[in-house]
Formats: C-alpha cells, sequence, structure tokens
C-alpha cells in the first residue's frame, strides 16, 4: 500500500495509523497526527481504489452503499499490511491507534468489527456502520472517539448511535462527540479528539 511513515521520538508512544477521507491522500491528516500526538510514530496510508480518480480504502455501490465484499477484501489486506508495516519499521504491532475521517474512519471501523486486537484505540471523524449482521470481535475496554456532525448529511445522528451501540455491545469504551456541524473536520472536533487521546493514552 502506498504509504509514509515517520519515525516518532517516543518509541513507546502509540503509532497512529493515518487514514484518508474520499479524495484524499496520504497527506491529509499528518497535520493532526502532529497536533494529537506529536511524538508518536505515524503510519499514513493512501486508498488504493480510485472512484473517478479519487482514492477510497474501499469501493461503494452508491452513495452511502458499501460493497461489502470489496470491503471485507480491503480489511484483510490492510490487517495484513499492519503487520509486515511493524515488521519493516520496527515498531509494536499491538500499539497501533487509527485516526480516520469518513472513508478512512469506516475502514478503521471495520477493522474493529473483523479483527480482534487489530488496533489499541480509534479516533473516527464521521464514520459510519462498516457491516450490519456479523458478530464483532471481544474489545473489552478499547478506547474508541467517534466525532459526529448533527447536521451530517452523509452520516445521520441515527447511524452514529447504532455504531456506538454495536461497539459498546463488544465492550469497547465509546465517546461520542457532537458537533453542531455536518460532514466536514472542524477545530472544535479535532482539539475533543485530543483532549480525549490525552486521557486514554
Amino acid at each position: 500500500m502506498k504509504h509514509i511513515f515517520q519515525q516518532g521520538i517516543d518509541a513507546k508512544a502509540p503509532v497512529l495509523l493515518l487514514l484518508h477521507g474520499t479524495g484524499g491522500t496520504e497527506q491529509d491528516l499528518l497535520p493532526l497526527a502532529g497536533i494529537i500526538s506529536p511524538q508518536s510514530s505515524v503510519l499514513s496510508l493512501r486508498g488504493s481504489v480510485l472512484e473517478n480518480g479519487m482514492p477510497r480504502f474501499f469501493r461503494r455501490l452508491a452513495e452511502g452503499v458499501f460493497d461489502e465484499e470489496d470491503l471485507v477484501l480491503r480489511t484483510e489486506e490492510m490487517h495484513s499490511f499492519l503487520g509486515e508495516a511493524a515488521d519493516n519499521y520496527g515498531f509494536d504491532r499491538s500499539n497501533i491507534v487509527a485516526i480516520g475521517y469518513s472513508n478512512g474512519a469506516n475502514i478503521a471501523g471495520s477493522l474493529l468489527f473483523h479483527y480482534s486486537g487489530a488496533l489499541r484505540g480509534a479516533i473516527l471523524h464521521h464514520p459510519m456502520v462498516p457491516r450490519r449482521g456479523i458478530e464483532l470481535p471481544k474489545l473489552n475496554g478499547l478506547p474508541v472517539f467517534i466525532g459526529a456532525g448533527t447536521n451530517d448529511p452523509l452520516c445521520s445522528p441515527q447511524e452514529t448511535e447504532e455504531l456506538e451501540r454495536l461497539l459498546a455491545g463488544a465492550g469497547a469504551n465509546v465517546t461520542v462527540q457532537w458537533q453542531s456541524s455536518g460532514h466536514q473536520l472542524t477545530k472544535g472536533e479535532i482539539d475533543a479528539a485530543s483532549a480525549w487521546y490525552q486521557h486514554h493514552f
């Protein structure tokens, strides 16, 4: 997978896995990493699926309708890649915290839905429910931050609440931060995610 790895100054700090939104690149969320945990190593990926020339992490059939078969395949690919990256760059595979926005938050959520121990924690900005009707792995105490907009046209409050219920039902420690905004990433949301991160890590 096309990616950037930046070595941090604290080897014990979580490695931040950065996952952009539709049409983004591996450069997009680097400023967030600098705000949330400047001492951490950073592994920032670019989605390998193109939709009208825009990078994504998995295909969709329509707005808000995921290609589940492709989602499962791409999630498996990412899970394998994280193991390879840990070996290649010499970091602890069990010490990864994902920061994802929109499509990137959805694939991060899919890692949680499919693999026990895939992440140590996750900051999900404007995620949707990746899959329904499956049993989640045990996520006992795993910290998850969800940033949501009360006026988000792509991700309704009901969708956010359903995702919170599913993750909490698997044992995750979920915090939802609501902003009076749409699908965009606001300063208030980033500040809240940073404060949450400092509290948990």
